[in-house]
Formats: structure tokens, sequence, C-alpha cells
């Protein structure tokens, strides 16, 4: 009988010890985890404090593979002549973060950068809550990924070919988007994170003023410009960064990058590829991420090659200004 009731105890122990370590776990089986507006106990210890005002000016590339496909970055180096600092890669609303995809690319010396593209969902129901279980998993998932993230959230918000686009959500439904999400990660404790505010420049395409989409100092730590030099707008950064830049200026001091861009292919590629590198460094942003592929003009159906290798000028000269202007410069140690 003693033993009995010694098994039983234990039994029970046992169970007790189990309970307390699910509960703390956030339960086992839980797609969402804990709610989604508690701290949680996988917060990352990795802090982006010290990235948070680079000194240098970093070199990137951004294609639509997962962080896995390292093709794009090691075609990149062989043809730039040095590993980008950033890679830049879009994933869609529901989707899990890749912990392990994302830490192979900070083991190779690139800051994982993720768009965040919101395409089947709406900025107004983000707004009210209705994804709030997704961002908490999706917080604590980027939070057990022990390394640094730049996050886009809803990019080219301004642009109107996009479902979040002025045609489809208003700037205020934006702004509660992105501040809910940002305040699920800082409740659930994610430290890891950089937040890049990402619209296009302003041009004959996006002529929304952008300040009602800012979300607030408190909510954005880097300014990430969208713009291309194309057959349009895109013949000078005085015309394509510029205005955005002065307009941005009134309402924002954060750090700007340069978040995508290329040069198409044309007569002038040789010579829009120096006037980009050198306005840039003129402008004082903190990087640059080049789109090198084939893509479809924003909004229309001309296909562009904003590649840097379409011939033996355009890739002298993105050699030759990058190096000159000190584009590639790691963000490895902040």
């Amino acid at each position: 009988m003693v033993i009995a009731r010694s098994r039983l105890t234990a039994a029970a122990l046992l169970v007790v010890a189990v309970f307390f370590l699910v509960d703390a776990c956030g339960g086992a089986g839980s797609k969402g985890g804990a709610s989604a507006g508690t701290a949680t106990a996988s917060a990352a210890h990795f802090q982006v404090s010290s990235m948070l005002k680079p000194s240098g000016r970093t070199l990137g590339v951004v294609d639509d593979k997962t962080p896995w496909q390292y093709g794009i970055v090691t075609a990149f180096t062989k043809e730039a002549g040095r590993a980008p600092d950033i890679r830049e890669y879009y994933s869609s609303w529901g989707d899990d973060f890749d912990a392990e995809g994302n830490a192979f690319l900070w083991r190779h010396g690139q800051l994982p950068m993720m768009a965040l593209v919101p395409s089947d969902t709406s900025l107004a129901d983000i707004a009210k809550g209705k994804d709030d279980d997704y961002i908490g998993r999706l917080a604590d998932q980027i939070a057990s990924y022990d390394g640094p993230l730049a996050l886009s959230f809803a990019g080219e918000m301004n642009g109107p070919w996009n479902s979040w686009g002025p045609q489809h959500a208003k700037p205020r439904d934006f702004v509660a988007s992105w501040r809910r999400a940002h305040d699920i990660f800082t409740a659930r404790g994610v430290t890891n994170v950089i937040w890049v505010w990402t619209p296009h420049v302003v041009d004959s395409g996006t002529t929304a003023e952008l300040r009602p989409y800012y979300p607030g100092s408190a909510y954005v730590d880097w300014v990430g410009l969208i713009g291309y030099y194309g057959p349009i707008d895109g013949i000078a950064f005085s015309s394509l960064f510029t205005p955005t830049l002065r307009e941005i200026a009134g309402f924002s001091a954060k750090p700007v990058l340069i978040a995508e861009t290329g040069v198409a292919e044309s007569d002038d590629k040789q010579a829009h590829i120096r006037d980009l590198f050198q306005g840039a460094a003129k402008a004082g942003v903190i990087g640059l991420i080049w789109y090198d592929q084939r893509k479809d003009w924003p909004g229309s159906k001309q296909l562009m090659d904003w590649r840097i290798s379409t011939s033996v000028g355009a890739l002298a000269a993105f050699q030759v200004e990058s190096a000159r202007n000190d584009f590639g410069q790691s963000l490895k140690n902040g």
C-alpha cells in the first residue's frame, strides 16, 4: 500500500510538472503560441540597437527566391566583385518564418531582409486585429532566430498596382496595421528586428503624399526607398530620388536605405549607373539594394533587364562606381 501510494504521488507530481512546462511554452501544438499581446519566453537574445545607425554604406541584392536559394548571392558576388551585405527576399502574408534559412544568410555575411507582402488580406482587417494570431506566431518565429532581420511590411504602399495600394486601402489603414504588428512584436519581447518603411519614390505613377503613410518615428528604424532607372521617370538621381528624399526629410530623420533599385538596359545604362551611385553617396544613404533580375516595369507588362551584367560597360561601371563611392561595408559587427 505504501509503495502504491508513493507511485501515485510521484505520478501526480509528474503530471503537475508537465502541465507547468506546457503552459510556460505556450501550449504544445498550439498554432499561435501564447496570445498575441503577451511576452513569451522565446524572445530573441540578439539586439539590433547597435545596427540602427550604420556608419558606412552597404551593398545588397534582392530577388524572389527563398533564403536557401543562394544562387543570386554567388552570382552577384562574382559579377560585382564582392559579396552583398544584405540579401532581401519576399514572403507572403501567412507564411511561416524560415529561421534556419535566415541564420544561413547571417552566417555567410548577409543581413537578411524580408519584404512581407500582405496580398491575401486587407490592411483594415490587420488593423482590426483579425490576423493577430498570425502576427504573434511570426513574432515568436523571428525571435527564435538569434540574429538580425530587416523587416519591410507592405512595401510600396503608395503604388496603385498593389492590392494594398491607394486604390484599395487608406493611409490610416496602413499606419494602423503597421503599428499593430509592431506593438505585438514589442509586447512579445522581439529585439532582433529592424523595421524598414519602404514607399516607392513619388513620380508620375505614384503621386500620393507620403506623410499620411508614415507610422511615426517610434515605429520606424530605417526608411527604405524603392525606385528604378527606366524609360519614364528614372533618368537621373536628382529627379528619381531627390524630390522624395526632400519630402521625407520634412517628417522623418531616420537613416535612408535604397531598398530596391536597378538600371534598365539602354544606351545610357553606364551613365545611369554612375549617376545612381554618385547621387546615393552624396545623399548620404546607408546602402543600396540591387534587383539583379529582369522584371516588368511597375504597373505595366513592359519587361526590363535590370541586371548589372547586360553589357561589359554596365558591369565595369557597377564595379568601379560601387567601390569608388564606398558601397560594400558589412553590417556583421553592427
